[in-house]
């Protein structure tokens, strides 16, 4: 999306935007479902985004036009309790995060807002933390309030969670908020402490959607999240974070609580490493360890398909040794990130045959790590 987006807004609001907010989707490198264990991920924003157009209304009332649902038009006021809107789902993120900002103390005013985007809805590279983190920046411009993207990524964690009823942890939100060009970030998830980790030069990032979309809400996420904090809760931690693999062994837990738990313990060794890996240039490590973690996602935590795994065993054999692919996001389908030389990137990607359920050719994406949500017109 352009500016060419407030377009329908001038139409429907009959005057131009105030404002223009970008803010990155994500790709996690590495680090899966550690993010609500208070543990470590690895992602990189990227350059598919949402854009707000915003506009102050003289009331208290919200009203969005959303481009990419054939420009549907849903509005409330500020001031009212959440309600869930079963005719416009997407709205309910909208709303969510205006009443996560109004929870913590944030005086909001009225707006007439236009959303769109280019973040391809399911494939793991985080559409709807891109569109609060997106609606939480053009809301604080317009009310002039100073608030710093870690507080606009806590809102928004907040928002999805208690009202979407997406237990999501804090990750996608901190990478869309926070991220920095040219670096991947290195986010301790407890302390919410985000470090810059340099991406190697002449490396390429390849995202490759598998046409498997997911439904996380529906889906076996939560299911998976209570799994771990039964296991941690049995282990005497507060989170799995605090956890080793001797603590999870001498524990007496049940066979299917242990996998689910080693995988989040082992996952955040890796991360650890692959921050170190990357700082070195080391690509041959980087790959290692991506593979061990689309291993324990598939053996372990079982949030692998069929078609993803297929897809990271053929970006792995045409990648070779420096670099490697293992799935991204929640799971249950979605996309895979793949990592290597930029000079064998061309040759990947022709060589490349995998096909979507469909038959048609997978939407592949070739990015670069950008920098977070930022105002870019007023």
């Amino acid at each position: 999306m352009n500016l060419a987006m407030a377009d329908p807004a001038t139409d429907l609001f009959g005057a131009p935007p105030a404002l223009v907010v970008r803010a990155p989707g994500r790709v996690n490198l590495i680090g899966e479902h550690t993010d609500y264990n208070d543990g470590f991920v690895l992602p990189v924003a990227i350059s598919v985004e949402t854009r707000v157009a915003a506009r102050p209304r003289g009331d208290r009332r919200i009203r969005v036009i959303a481009s990419d649902f054939g420009s549907a038009v849903a509005e409330w006021e500020l001031d009212a309790p959440y309600a869930a809107n079963p005719s416009a789902p997407w709205a309910d993120y909208i709303r969510g995060m205006t009443c996560a900002m109004i929870a913590r103390g944030h005086q909001l005013i009225g707006a007439d807002l236009a959303v769109s985007g280019t973040v391809p809805k399911g494939a793991g590279l985080s559409s709807s933390a891109s569109l609060m983190v997106g609606i939480g920046r053009a809301l604080a411009e317009l009310a002039e309030l100073a608030i710093a993207p870690a507080e606009i990524a806590l809102m928004a964690q907040a928002g999805e969670c208690d009202h979407v009823g997406m237990r999501c942890g804090i990750m996608d939100q901190l990478a869309s908020a926070c991220g920095v060009k040219d670096h991947a970030l290195m986010i301790d998830c407890r302390s919410l402490a985000v470090r810059p980790v340099a991406l190697p030069e002449g490396v390429a990032i390849l995202i490759v959607h598998s046409g498997v979309e997911r439904g996380l809400v529906e889906g076996a996420y939560n299911e998976r999240r209570a799994q771990c904090e039964a296991a941690a809760a049995a282990v005497g931690v507060s989170a799995l974070r605090d956890a080793d693999m001797a603590m999870l062994e001498g524990a007496g837990l049940d066979p299917l609580t242990l996998a689910r738990a080693r995988h989040v313990v082992t996952e955040n060794a890796r991360v650890l490493a692959a921050a170190e890996a990357l700082e070195a240039g080391d690509l041959v490590a980087m790959g290692a360890l991506m593979a061990a973690s689309h291993s324990s996602m598939r053996d372990d935590f079982e949030i692998t398909v069929p078609r993803i795994d297929a897809l990271v065993a053929e970006l792995r054999a045409l990648i070779g040794p420096e670099g490697g692919a293992r799935m991204t996001g929640g799971g249950f389908g979605g996309a895979v990130v793949a990592l290597c030389r930029a000079d064998r990137a061309d040759a990947v990607l022709a060589g490349l045959t995998y096909r979507k359920p469909d038959g048609g050719a997978p939407l592949v994406l070739r990015e670069t790590a950008c920098d977070g949500a930022n105002l870019v017109m007023r």
